[in-house]
C-alpha cells in the first residue's frame, strides 16, 4: 500500500547487507583462527557477537519476509471476502429474479390454459353454429322448393279457375240460349 513496500524492501536490502558482513566477519574470523590454529580471546568475543548479530538480523529477516507474505495473503482474502459479499448479493438478486421469472411463467401458462379452454369453447360454439347453419339452409332449401312447388300449384290452380269460369261462363251462356 503506497510507499510501504518501496520502504520494506529497503530496508530488507539493508538488512541483508549487514547480515552478509556479519557472515564475512564471521568467516575471516574463522580463517584467522584456523591459520593461528587457536583463536584469541577477543577473536573469540568478535566472532560470538558477530554470530549473533547475524542470527538476529537472519531472524528478523525471515519474521519481515513472513510478514510480508500475511499482509499480501490478508489483502488478498479481504479481497476474496468482498468479492465473495459481491457474489452472494448477485446470487440473492439472480434467485430474486428466478422467482419472478417463475411467477410470470405461472401466469402466462394459467393465462395460456385459459385461452386454449376459450378457444376449444369457441370452436365448439363455431361448429354448432355451422351445423345450424347447414340446418338452417337444407330448411331454406326444402321452403324454397316446397314454395315453387305451391306457386306451381297456384299457377295451376288459376289455370284451372280461369278454365273453370271460362266453362262456368258458356254454360250460363247456353243455360241463357235454351231460355231465350
Amino acid at each position: 500500500m503506497g510507499k510501504g513496500p518501496a520502504t520494506m524492501k529497503t530496508i530488507a536490502g539493508t538488512m541483508s547487507v549487514i547480515l552478509l558482513s556479519s557472515l564475512m566477519s564471521i568467516i575471516k574470523i574463522q580463517n584467522k583462527g584456523a591459520k593461528l590454529g587457536t583463536m584469541s580471546p577477543m577473536d573469540q568475543v568478535l566472532w560470538r557477537t558477530h554470530l549473533l548479530e547475524a542470527s538476529l538480523m537472519g531472524f528478523t529477516l525471515f519474521l519481515g519476509f513472513i510478514i510480508d507474505r500475511m499482509h499480501h495473503y490478508l489483502i488478498k482474502l479481504i479481497g476474496l471476502r468482498s468479492s465473495v459479499g459481491s457474489s452472494n448479493e448477485e446470487v440473492e438478486r439472480l434467485q430474486k429474479e428466478k422467482t419472478q421469472l417463475q411467477e410470470k411463467d405461472e401466469k402466462a401458462s394459467k393465462e395460456i390454459k385459459l385461452l386454449k379452454e376459450e378457444i376449444s369453447t369457441l370452436s365448439e360454439k363455431l361448429k354448432k353454429m355451422k351445423s345450424d347453419s347447414e340446418e338452417k339452409d337444407k330448411m331454406i332449401d326444402t321452403a324454397a322448393a316446397h314454395v315453387a312447388s305451391l306457386q306451381k300449384q297456384s299457377a295451376d290452380l288459376l289455370l284451372e279457375y280461369d278454365r273453370l269460369l271460362e266453362d262456368n261462363q258458356n254454360l250460363q251462356n247456353q243455360a241463357l240460349g235454351y231460355k231465350g
